[in-house]
């Protein structure tokens, strides 16, 4: 007996809902994700052999320019009405100070938020004067536990 040769059947795949698919996740994931925000300040950091990571949020910043102005910035969630619902959504607050009223700046954005850390970044170019002062009046204050931002100085 003779066995008869089964013929091949090709299967064709379609692409098109995996294709689909693909591009709305890359939708979602582009419209939902969260960048960090430009700075309002450039600043010209030094540079240091330290490695210490920051945290991501509640972060209150203390810029320095290399013109010795004094800029407070701290991101607040303040309740606003859309359609008739309450939503606290994320506020950037930005405020000019003087070595003499930075702490008090700083003590105002602590009560908003008590967790926030305390971040300094410094033009490399700014007066040393303009930072002991800044230093001097959170000591007074005490405010003490605070952090220098500087760049990483790679060994080639």
């Amino acid at each position: 007996m003779k066995m008869k040769k089964k013929r091949r059947i090709s299967i064709r795949i379609d692409m098109t809902p995996m294709v689909d698919i693909a591009f709305l996740l890359l939708i979602f994931y582009m419209s939902t994700t969260q960048f960090k925000p430009p700075e309002t300040k450039a600043v010209k950091l030094p540079s240091s052999h330290s490695q210490i990571s920051l945290p991501d949020k509640d972060i209150i910043n203390v810029t320095v320019t290399k013109d010795d102005s004094i800029f407070v910035d701290y991101i607040v969630k303040k309740m606003v009405n859309i359609d008739g619902n309450d939503v606290s959504m994320p506020t950037r607050i930005y405020d000019e100070a003087s070595t003499v009223d930075v702490a008090s700046k700083i003590n105002a954005a602590r009560i908003r938020n008590p967790r926030a850390f305390l971040v300094i970044k410094a033009d490399k170019e700014s007066s040393y004067g303009t930072l002991e002062g800044i230093m001097k009046t959170m000591q007074e204050q005490n405010l003490s536990r605070f952090q220098i931002v500087t760049n990483v100085e790679r060994d080639i």
